[in-house]
């Protein structure tokens, strides 16, 4: 397969995980600032911090409220990362390898882009917000099934996966991170119901709440961190996107299992075992906070070996003879 059109179909999938998992940031925020008490000010700025794109939002719009913060992520053209210029560059991405990938693929693809765009265009507010992020939610579930279903297992469809899962184990540690900054009114309100409500609010924004309690049956920060970050059946939590991805990046590699080929093998299949092998007290003695910048670093390095091992443009070594030249 072409470097270009593996890169293509892997950020076609990046793009379609990233616009969901802002939609669940949104959400999140939404839901863990619903019931605070007093009339306490919503808390926006830490979301753009979690996304890190808080120096970008700061130089345009300055202080942050809940309509400049809920713009800039979802419906900003100028902002790379928002909603609207990820399903712009998903489809761009799709377009480019519309002869790999299959019809209903690219239909949906075209289906997404235009209803985010004409909700943007419409205006978002508050009446109609939970129904575009739903819908954003739906549609990207909808992509992932199409490719599943249409599109065959072998090359592109793990270059796909690889994406789509490294996306979305950066984004649930970010979701993470956002129960870190929305501060509590004092320390006493930990472990109160207010408490709980939250926590249960961002298992919520991971469609993990039923999981969750048919594994743990009662909310507990510790439970839910380890639950999101170590279990190794739930398709959101952190551990299982590794697993998988690692799964997809052999397959394409055609290396076994325990053996590496690539630094791109060998940076996540240490990231990987090193979550295997460790419990939630390892994970987060150093804070929760700590711990989601230290897996961001350590993924960061994984993508970049990624691009370096399957990506980047190589030169062409010619093979003519000094004889053949004459």
């Amino acid at each position: 397969m072409l470097s270009r059109v593996a890169s293509s179909i892997y950020w076609l999938n990046r793009y379609i995980e990233r616009a969901e998992n802002y939609a669940r940031f949104i959400e999140v925020n939404l839901n863990l600032t619903l019931d605070l008490p007093g009339g306490t000010a919503e808390q926006w700025e830490p979301l753009v911090a979690t996304t890190g794109d808080h120096e970008s939002f700061t130089s345009r719009y300055g202080k942050a409220t809940k309509e400049t913060v809920i713009h800039f992520l979802s419906a900003d053209a100028a902002n790379a990362n928002s909603i609207l210029s990820c399903l712009a560059a998903a489809r761009e991405n799709a377009r480019s390898v519309r002869e790999i990938i299959s019809t209903d693929m690219w239909e949906q693809v075209n289906r997404f882009h235009l209803m985010v765009r004409d909700a943007v265009a419409h205006g978002l507010s508050s009446r109609n917000l939970h129904a575009f992020l739903a819908e954003v939610k739906a549609a990207s579930h909808l992509f992932l099934g199409i490719t599943d279903a249409t599109m065959s297992h072998g090359e592109g469809w793990h270059f796909a996966r690889l994406g789509r899962l490294l996306e979305r184990a950066d984004k649930t540690s970010r979701i993470l991170d956002v129960k870190y900054f929305m501060l509590l009114p004092n320390v006493a309100e930990v472990g109160t119901p207010f408490d709980i409500i939250q926590w249960s609010a961002l298992l919520k924004s991971a469609s993990a709440l039923e999981m969750y309690y048919k594994r743990f049956g009662r909310i507990s920060p510790n439970g839910v961190t380890a639950f999101l970050i170590l279990d190794a059946t739930f398709p959101r939590a952190i551990r299982y996107c590794l697993i998988k991805s690692e799964d997809s990046l052999h397959a394409i590699s055609g290396s076994e299992h325990g053996a590496y080929q690539n630094q791109a093998e060998k940076r996540l299949g240490r990231l990987r075992a090193e979550l295997d092998f460790a419990d939630l007290e390892e994970c987060v003695a150093g804070g929760l906070h700590e711990f989601v910048d230290r897996f961001q670093a350590h993924l960061n390095h994984v993508g970049e070996a990624i691009f370096d091992t399957f990506f980047a443009p190589r030169p062409i070594h010619s093979t003519i003879t000094g004889a053949e030249a004459q």
